[in-house]
């Protein structure tokens, strides 16, 4: 786990935002027929799919004890739904589609998810989101510091399949397009995690063994990150124990649920990584048997089964799936994205995702070739490297919440109080502003407790890291109980 640096620090080394995706210096060409590879999207983004709809009825089901899933067959007869293992991505990849741009501006996304984005997330989105209407933007809205879920919640996962589709053979860029959305609610750990699993789905366009998939992976992540060592030790176990997986989710369960199953446990990175590596060990390529797996792994299986099935949903295609039989309706029924299309196919959402993969190819540097009478795409491949350390992801915010820093003196809006004095409660200058400006902290503490929805994240949160937020909280007066009877909704 990695050791959190003092604020002072992280005002001091803030990077700037990035607005390019950078590219490996070092590339090689890579090329593939443009049939190949929308047939290999598109069976990513419908594996997705299918893992997140179809492991939705065991999510959170199996925690003492594993699933006994015996039979499985994907289905979607009604075809698929929005949920925000997909329908987050879908609000970005339309708007990328849209500009042309992979990288959005952190003042689009907060309009994004003003628009877009105010029902049907929980967590690390649902407080990044009411922190939005604080007036903060990504990334400081996944900084530790603020957002007490983003340390350890799986919106580095399950945000993040979108983008290693769009990066084909491109795992570097894939990490940074990922992290770009990703950060939006999480940093350190997590964002490890956003670089392992899109830089696995991005090395799957170009190789086959999944093995090699996964040992990219790993090349992608900090080697001193904890999500370095899980990986590390559920391969070995599964290795141990090859026929065996119960015995391995017993063993995953020892080691890393550490809360007593409670939510901290099924919603954080530790065992759903480990889950995730697991059913693809055990499922050996197999689509329908590694999600059956990730069903009875448990924990918050259906984020799991769907990193997993778009790996394996790259390697087989969309034709293959197609072969299948499955009874899957080519319908994306619009259920929460408010000003979203009612009108989307899974066929239309993997329509968008192709033609942002079209984007991002050109953008970093390929090329759209004919060969022989075939429609060509050359890449400029890239090997697997981290190219986010932990010590980064450590002042990853840390730019937004200089600009929001106040003592109090200058004349604020009602907003800039609000936000001036949860950022103090968050770093422990709450009281000392209280000391000082008796005042202004009133005031700063009054406008505060005007935005319910903040209140009722951190004081009805019962997760161990809201601790800290609600007790330096009840020392200077903001327990508004007008927060505890807050709509859901912001």
């Amino acid at each position: 786990m990695k050791r959190l640096l003092p604020l002072v620090i992280l005002l001091s080394a803030a990077p700037a935002v990035r607005t390019t995706v950078q590219a490996d210096p070092q590339p090689t060409i890579f090329e593939i027929p443009a049939d190949v590879l929308e047939d290999k999207i598109r069976g990513g983004m419908l594996g997705q799919i299918i893992g997140n709809l179809n492991g939705l009825p065991h999510e959170a089901k199996y925690i003492r004890e594993p699933g006994n899933v015996t039979t499985y067959a994907p289905h979607l007869p009604d075809g698929a739904r929005t949920d925000d293992d997909t329908d987050l991505e879908w609000v970005y990849v339309t708007e990328i589609e849209r500009t042309g741009e992979p990288l959005l501006p952190p003042q689009r996304v907060v309009q994004l998810w003003k628009t877009h984005v105010n029902d049907g997330i929980w967590c690390a989105n649902r407080y990044a989101r009411d922190l939005m209407e604080l007036g903060f933007e990504p990334p400081a809205t996944g900084s530790h510091v603020l957002n007490p879920w983003s340390h350890f919640n799986i919106s580095g996962q399950f945000l993040c399949e979108s983008f290693g589709l769009m990066a084909p053979a491109m795992p570097q860029t894939a990490s940074r397009i990922g992290l770009q959305y990703t950060h939006v609610a999480i940093d350190g750990e997590p964002a490890q995690a956003t670089q392992l699993f899109t830089s696995m789905i991005a090395l799957s366009f170009a190789e086959s063994r999944l093995d090699r998939v996964i040992d990219g992976g790993l090349a992608a992540v900090d080697p001193d990150c904890e999500i370095a060592a899980i990986v590390g030790e559920t391969r070995r176990l599964c290795q141990q124990h090859p026929d065996d997986w119960r015995r391995v989710r017993g063993l995953i369960q020892e080691r890393w649920q550490r809360h007593d199953g409670a939510i901290r446990d099924w919603n954080g990175y530790e065992l759903n990584t480990a889950c995730t590596i697991a059913a693809l060990e055990y499922g050996r390529g197999d689509f329908v048997e590694t999600l059956r797996l990730a069903f009875n792994f448990g924990w918050d299986c259906d984020n799991n089964a769907a990193t997993a099935a778009t790996i394996v949903g790259v390697l087989r295609g969309r034709r293959w799936m197609n072969a299948q039989g499955w009874d899957i309706a080519d319908v994306y029924r619009n259920t929460t994205r408010e000003q979203m299309p009612t009108d989307e196919t899974i066929s239309g959402f993997e329509n968008r995702v192709i033609a942002c993969a079209r984007i991002v190819i050109l953008r970093q540097g390929g090329e759209e070739i004919r060969v022989a009478g075939r429609n060509m795409f050359r890449i400029r491949a890239e090997r697997p490297a981290n190219v986010e350390p932990l010590a980064a992801a450590d002042v990853a915010g840390a730019k937004k919440l200089s600009i929001h820093r106040s003592d109090l003196s200058q004349p604020m809006t009602n907003a800039e109080r609000a936000r001036a004095a949860y950022i103090a409660i968050c770093t422990g200058e709450a009281e000392r502003l209280q000391r000082e400006r008796p005042r202004q902290w009133a005031q700063a503490a009054t406008a505060l407790q005007s935005f319910r929805a903040i209140i009722r994240d951190f004081l009805d949160t019962q997760i161990p890291s809201t601790a800290r937020i609600r007790e330096q909280a009840a020392r200077v007066g903001v327990t508004s109980e007008a927060g505890r009877q807050v709509n859901p909704q912001p």
